[in-house]
């Protein structure tokens, strides 16, 4: 099977919100039109991943000289489901692949939550990861491990950290907004949260704060719980959603024939709020629940559920047993 054959499986072919469809015309090959990111952009993306680092440093610090509370644990937790549900309920199940609708001021919600996550402007994000999937481990995929790397530990290494990191960096990869995602570049709400992207970041940081403020009464319990529930959060939750794109392409247990090296991996599930059931997220990428089986955890698809039956959103995608039972007898 050929990226393109594939993209109906695996990029939406139309807006539920009622702007112009996704087709196979709309996307070009990805050697034809490549997009450098800016000098800026790539200033901007090294500090958004160095600076929570050397952060990471003084949390350390902090924790092994007996200054961490309760309340920076509990503002770290705090922000790191509101955000990485934004990412993979927002971003991805909703935005990217149309798993479920909802109304206007829910997507703008869970667009801003997803913002807050400091992983990119959301229109940005959903180009990116519709492009993986279009050409996922072939030439034109943004963050393979396995295209273009030497062979040996040496190209695997290089591969691995390229898929994690590497793509981010150079910026020459990235998915042509007007192409994969016209969709959204329709839709008011969403294109509202893109442009105010650097709000929705700052909000991100000072809602720990206040929280902080809020739990401990005192300015300085406010600065922990930025430590925590900005640098350290946006630290576990970038390398968490990394490692989907690193890890979930090498290592782990496969469920599913794809065209693709697409794997599950469980240790990583609950840290990715179900995203690291990833081989079954590319065998039926539409499916709100990335966790088929009753023992496959995921949260993300548990806050769908949630939402569903508060009428809250609608129209969600199953996956059928036989739908999946099916598909392994066929073996693609």
């Amino acid at each position: 099977m050929t990226p393109n054959q594939a993209l109906d499986e695996r990029v939406p072919t139309g807006d539920r919100a009622g702007s112009e469809p996704v087709t196979v015309d709309d996307v070009p090959a990805a050697e034809q039109r490549p997009l450098t990111g800016d000098t800026v952009d790539r200033v901007a993306n090294l500090a958004v991943m160095v600076l929570p680092l050397g952060l990471i440093g003084l949390a350390a610090w902090l924790t092994w000289g007996g200054a961490l509370r309760w309340a920076d644990l509990l503002v770290l937790a705090i922000t790191y489901l509101l955000t990485g549900m934004g990412i993979t309920v927002g971003f991805h199940r909703l935005l990217t692949h149309r798993s479920f609708k909802t109304s206007p001021a829910l997507r703008g919600l869970l667009a801003a939550l997803g913002s807050a996550a400091v992983e990119g402007p959301v229109i940005e994000w959903v180009a990116n990861h519709r492009k993986h999937h279009q050409f996922s481990d072939a030439p034109g995929d943004p963050h393979s491990p396995h295209v273009d790397h030497a062979s040996g530990w040496r190209g695997a290494l290089g591969g691995l950290f390229h898929a994690h990191v590497g793509w981010i960096l150079g910026g020459d990869a990235l998915a042509d907004e007007q192409h994969y995602a016209k969709d959204l570049l329709a839709d008011p709400v969403v294109r509202f949260v893109d442009r105010t992207f650097v709000l929705w970041v700052l909000l991100g940081l000072a809602f720990p704060f206040g929280l902080g403020v809020a739990l401990t009464g005192s300015i300085v319990g406010g600065l922990a719980a930025l430590l925590w529930g900005g640098a350290v959060r946006m630290f576990l939750l970038h390398h968490a959603t990394f490692s989907i794109n690193s890890l979930c392409h090498f290592f782990g247990r496969r469920s599913f024939a794809t065209s693709d090296e697409s794997r599950n991996l469980l240790w990583l599930a609950l840290p990715t709020l179900g995203e690291a059931w990833h081989n079954n997220h590319h065998a039926f990428p539409t499916s709100a629940r990335h966790g088929l089986r009753w023992w496959q955890l995921d949260p993300s698809a548990w806050l769908i559920a949630g939402l569903e039956r508060a009428g809250l959103v609608w129209d969600v995608i199953h996956i059928a047993p036989e739908r999946q039972l099916a598909k392994i007898a066929s073996g693609s």
